[in-house]
């Protein structure tokens, strides 16, 4: 660094070097001014290159995982929605067991066994009806007939692509495959020949699977929310700054802008003392 004996004056190199120091300070105290602002170390790729595309990289794992945890909210509707649908299919099926037992017994009359048919005939319908009705977002889950197209949707449950949950109902739960007799069909001649039994062990199965899955889902998203966690907290020891650190900075170079200014006002008065040598 070069120095001035003080006796040129044409060129003052004493100030230019205090008000070369003062601009320095004053962009770094503007550096740490705009980080207590923001409360972010990196404002700008400048800052620190690496550090700023790693933590864009972080911040998209980030908002996949999240858009991830969505997804699986979603998935965990569906299967609210079939559970549902398969517990009143069940219910109703229990009940048809029910009048079947009623049925089998000699006391009845042809009255009564037809008041049952016509009983049993209403609940297969409902059955088809809850078929019908059972959707999510539009879409129907449940299949009435063997050639119906079963509910069959991926979904994205983690941050890479391939990270997919399929969700999908193949079990055909019309009236006519869990009875054996389709609604409106049942007769008094032909109420023991339902097959409750088999088609509440159908629904059954469907709703077992339906709970195991739920309860993958509910791993899915608790593992989802502990990475997202941790992937912030990696992410803003890179982008966040540390405000007290910050603070410490600014009141250094406030004072050293302060000594700076007083120097640069110094070293511009310097040269007139050597008036008093033409005197």
């Amino acid at each position: 660094m070069a120095f001035s004996t003080g006796g040129r004056i044409n060129t003052n190199i004493s100030a230019q070097q205090a008000y070369s120091a003062l601009n320095e300070i004053s962009r770094e105290h503007g550096v740490h001014q705009l980080r207590l602002a923001t409360g972010k170390r990196i404002n700008s790729a400048s800052d620190d290159p690496s550090g700023y595309v790693i933590s864009k990289k972080m911040e998209g794992r980030m908002r996949a995982m999240s858009a991830g945890v969505d997804n699986v909210g979603d998935a965990q509707s569906v299967y609210g929605v079939a559970e549902g649908g398969y517990q009143s299919i069940a219910d109703i099926l229990v009940t048809i067991k029910e009048k079947q037992a009623r049925a089998a017994n000699g006391a009845m009359g042809a009255n009564e066994l037809d008041a049952i048919a016509s009983e049993i005939n209403s609940l297969a319908s409902e059955i088809d009806d809850i078929n019908a009705q059972t959707k999510f977002n539009g879409v129907g889950l449940f299949k009435k007939l063997a050639a119906d197209t079963a509910y069959s949707k991926t979904f994205q449950v983690g941050e890479a692509t391939t990270e997919i949950l399929n969700v999908g109902f193949s079990a055909t739960s019309g009236a006519l495959d869990l009875l054996g007799v389709a609604a409106g069909a049942v007769t008094s001649a032909n109420i023991a020949t339902l097959t409750a039994d088999a088609g509440l062990n159908t629904v059954s199965t469907e709703i077992g699977k339906i709970g195991a899955a739920i309860n993958r889902l509910s791993i899915k998203e608790t593992n989802l929310t502990t990475a997202i966690t941790n992937t912030e907290a990696a992410k803003s020891r890179i982008m966040d700054a540390d405000v007290a650190k910050e603070q410490i900075q600014v009141s250094k170079l406030q004072i050293l802008q302060q000594t700076s200014t007083a120097q640069l006002a110094q070293a511009n008065s310097s040269p007139q003392n050597f008036l008093s040598l033409f005197r």
